[in-house]
């Protein structure tokens, strides 16, 4: 299976930068290796409902035997997190139609994400990582705010592939199209 990592939408490989480090460096730290179990979290956030918002708490075991889209942002109602969630809201039925769950993570509180989730529409959870504790196990955090890495997580819990320093504009079709190559890929062998 090919290792992938990437960095703006370019995979590093054809950029010869660390392709295959056992250890791949991020400005938010060391990020967990591809092929490798996802690190754990559980957090408080909340969850979209219709059109309420209610408090909710979730962990990586939440979303076993299903796609997780684990994407991490610096705060809400910013400009480039913004476009990345209306990314993500636009093609969430895409996501769920390939068995994926979207989350997103910034260290906003979740009156925040409440007000952040209406404002928006947004059909998915939000979750508060207030001290970094997670966005740092995953190669994301400068303080006080989480970075703007996505990591794409199999049904098994297993880290497949990871984005660092997102561009916002187009992200989540980029996502997809990872999702479905991964899918495809899988069925061939099995």
């Amino acid at each position: 299976m090919q290792r992938r990592q990437f960095l703006g939408g370019l995979t590093l490989a054809s950029l010869g930068l660390l392709a295959f480090a056992p250890q791949a460096l991020a400005l938010g730290g060391v990020l967990p290796e591809i092929d490798h179990p996802a690190p754990a979290f559980d957090l408080d956030g909340v969850v979209p409902e219709g059109s309420a918002v209610r408090q909710a708490h979730r962990a990586l075991g939440d979303f076993a035997g299903q796609w997780l889209v684990l994407y991490f942002y610096p705060r809400d109602f910013t400009g480039g997190c913004t476009l990345e969630a209306r990314g993500f809201q636009k093609d969430l039925a895409a996501f769920q139609r390939r068995g994926a769950t979207v989350v997103g993570i910034s260290a906003d509180d979740p009156d925040s994400h409440a007000s952040f989730c209406g404002s928006e529409d947004l059909a998915f959870p939000l979750l508060s990582d207030p001290g970094g504790a997670v966005s740092q196990r995953y190669g994301s955090w400068i303080a006080p705010f989480s970075q703007r890495h996505t990591f794409l997580i199999d049904p098994d819990g297993v880290l497949r592939a990871r984005w660092v320093a997102v561009r916002p504009t187009g992200h989540s079709q980029e996502v997809l199209t990872e999702l479905e190559r991964l899918q495809a890929s899988r069925a061939s062998l099995g």
